[in-house]
């Protein structure tokens, strides 16, 4: 079962992979007891929590609990980088805890803020932070952005798909290595057109260039795009279904957002990662060190609703199932662009 699940939660989303048949092992690091007063809290990342992507995961993830608990944690949206130290100092100071911060670009404050509270526990999705009092959430994006890339690929009828970062970092370089190696495994011929919208956290929100730049690709013969942009992703999305061509989410479950013009959503459990550090905070089981969630945890996968399942054919499903199962088994082996800063080209093992 998977481990965010409740016995008898009906699944609203299909993942590809098998059910996860163990809770994820934390891995290094003490568990720390609960403390007398639950207080959690929560630190955004720029893009606001309602970005209909990464922050909005994490958000789902801590109203899921306040749902079932009763306790709503305390919230930040920071404005800008120099209140990340701030939320994250004054959480602490006031006794909240754990603190999640959402996004890479906390590590830094974090790393400050932790060292200053050694009773305090804090967690960071998607980088690392060696602390003992600090967990760790990164995911194997790339075996997700495999999938997709697939089914692009094959859902293509120009032989000519996209991609669309938001902030020029490895990270997003490794959503698209990822997919331009699922692409490529489905279509040899496959020609992928890949655009960055900028170098600063304000790429992350700023859905007219996204607009832009997936109107150029489509100029240019591309009919799928994937968007791997945040909030900017959502003008990406905008543009795709106004041309009536496809585009794929990432991180939350997008294709409602244009329904039948989205080919499905590469998604990052966020929500889940977020719900499982504030219930085992609050049974005593927290425990710092590095989670890596992929395929095999069930902690990413791909979304099959209402919304796409028009989309999707028998093949492309059996092929994406398939593929899941070989990633899982270790048949396939993705390539990760962080592990060395390059992404094979095709042809290439993993590639």
């Amino acid at each position: 079962m998977p481990w965010w699940r409740k016995p008898g939660q009906p699944m609203k989303y299909r993942f590809a992979g098998p059910a996860c048949l163990a809770l994820i092992a934390i891995i290094g690091g003490a568990g720390f007891g609960a403390a007398a007063e639950f207080k959690p809290a929560l630190v955004y990342d720029l893009g606001g929590k309602f970005d209909k992507s990464f922050n909005e995961g994490a958000f789902r993830g801590a109203e899921k609990f306040r749902l079932e608990t009763g306790i709503a944690a305390r919230e930040f949206e920071i404005q800008n980088d120099a209140q990340r130290e701030q939320a994250l100092r004054r959480f602490a100071r006031d006794g909240q805890t754990p603190v999640i911060a959402v996004g890479f670009s906390h590590s830094s404050a974090l790393e400050k803020v932790a060292r200053d509270f050694p009773g305090a526990q804090f967690a960071i999705v998607d980088t690392v932070v060696s602390a003992p009092n600090v967990q760790s959430i990164v995911f194997r994006e790339h075996e997700g952005s495999y999938l997709v890339g697939m089914l692009a690929a094959m859902a293509s009828k120009t032989a000519k798909i996209g991609f669309v970062g938001g902030m020029d970092i490895p990270l997003i370089r490794k959503f698209a290595c990822g997919y331009r190696q699922g692409a490529r495994a489905a279509d040899p011929r496959i020609e992928i057109i890949e655009n960055m919208t900028g170098t600063t956290g304000a790429a992350w929100s700023d859905p007219v260039k996204g607009g832009e730049l997936a109107r150029s690709q489509i100029d240019r013969g591309a009919d799928v795009i994937y968007q791997a942009a945040g909030g900017t992703g959502i003008g990406v999305l905008r543009a795709a279904a106004d041309a009536g061509k496809l585009g794929i989410g990432t991180d939350s479950n997008q294709n409602g957002l244009f329904p039948g013009r989205v080919l499905t959503s590469m998604l990052k459990r966020v929500d889940a990662a977020v719900y499982k550090g504030f219930s085992d905070a609050r049974a005593g089981n927290w425990q710092a060190g590095t989670a890596a969630l992929g395929l095999k945890e069930e902690g990413i996968g791909w979304a099959l609703d209402d919304d796409n399942r028009a989309l999707i054919t028998p093949a492309m499903k059996a092929a994406a199932d398939q593929a899941a199962r070989d990633i899982i088994s270790g048949k396939t082996a993705v390539h990760d662009y962080m592990s060395d800063g390059k992404c094979p080209p095709a042809g290439a093992p993993g590639g």
